[in-house]
Order: C-alpha cells, then structure tokens, then sequence
C-alpha cells in the first residue's frame, strides 16, 4: 500500500484546485496544499501531450525551492484540445459559451499533466483521455454557465457537473484524468518514486 511507502515522506500538493484535493483525499494519504504562481505561458505549437506536461513542471519549478527532504511535492496541469484548438480557462461567460459549443456535438481530448519532485529528483508523465459530448443547445449551454460558472475549469467545464451528467455520450480513458488528476497513474508512479 502506498500509505506504508510514505511512512517518512511528507505530500506536498502545489495545487489551488479543489477537485485535485478531493481526489487526493480519496487516495487515503496526508498532505498540505502549498501554491505558487507560475504564469503558464507555453508554445502552442508544441503537442498538447508536451504542453500539458510542460505546464506541470513549471509549477512545480516554482515551487522547487519550498520543498524540503522526505517531501514530494505533486504538481498538475488539466488542458482540453479539439483540432488543433488548446481551450484554456475562459475569461467571460461569451467565452464559456463559445467553448462549449465548439466542444458540442463531437469528440475532444482533455490532458492531465503531472509532475512529481523532491529534492534530489522530478519525473512527469501526461494522461489523455477522450470525451465524447451530445449536440448540446444554446438553453443546455446558457444553463450551465448561468448555474455553474465554470471559469476555473479547462474547456469551460467539469465532468462532474450539471453539463457532465446531461451532455457526455461517452469517454474512453481515466474519468478523474478529466477531473483534474490521474489518479491510477498517479498512485502507481507514487510507489515507483518512492520505491527508486
């Protein structure tokens, strides 16, 4: 179990998201949330695999000098691509509700990048899951924006949410990569970290 892995380590999540932290929860280990302000640019030309990752590592890079030995600090970056299109968080409701309808009626990718570090080393690894939504209408979208204000969330919204239960068709991958964290993934480069 990872928990007897972790004994003499300390879990250090560099994330303001309270979906990471609920998911970490879930993995029954102790931590403490440490932020840091990276500004997360990043070359769009680069493939979303390698931008996701990217993003990860430069909040993890902000954060490098915070982390102390038998820590491991996890960082993570949740990008959603359609064609080409890397959708960020939106700025306005206008731009939620230009997101969603190109994300309607067709497939998308949502990349989860996570870093993990300590002070001797770092590895980071991408998770892509494909998401599958319904022709959603104008009244669904309006809707969701108005109730939900998704404008944190990637692609303008969260899986877990109104729009999730009403509009997605079908995923194919890791549900909680969508969430904000691959959480197999996660758990099983933890043990190799530590184990190494």
């Amino acid at each position: 179990m990872l928990g007897e892995n972790l004994k003499n380590k300390k879990i250090v999540l560099g994330s303001a998201s309270p979906r990471r932290q609920e998911l970490l929860k879930l993995l029954a280990v102790d931590f403490e949330i440490r932020l840091s302000n990276s500004d997360e640019q990043f070359n769009e030309k680069l493939p979303p695999e390698q931008i996701a990752k990217f993003l990860a590592t430069q909040k993890s890079e902000a954060l490098k000098n915070t982390i102390i030995k038998n820590e491991i600090l996890i960082t993570a970056d949740t990008i959603v691509a359609k064609e080409d299109r890397i959708l960020n968080k939106p700025n306005n409701e206008k731009e939620a509700v230009e997101m969603l309808t190109f994300l309607s009626n067709g497939r998308h990718q949502v990349i989860t990048g996570v870093c993990i570090s300590s002070t001797e080393k770092s590895i980071a690894f991408s998770v892509n899951t494909k998401v599958f939504f319904k022709k959603l209408s104008s009244e669904e979208i309006n809707f969701y924006i108005k109730n939900y204000k998704p404008f944190d969330k990637a692609g303008a919204y969260g899986i877990q949410e109104w729009i999730g239960l009403i509009g997605i068709e079908e995923i194919q991958g890791s549900y909680f990569n969508v969430v904000g964290l691959p959480m197999q993934k996660l758990y099983q480069n933890l043990i190799q970290f530590v184990a190494d």
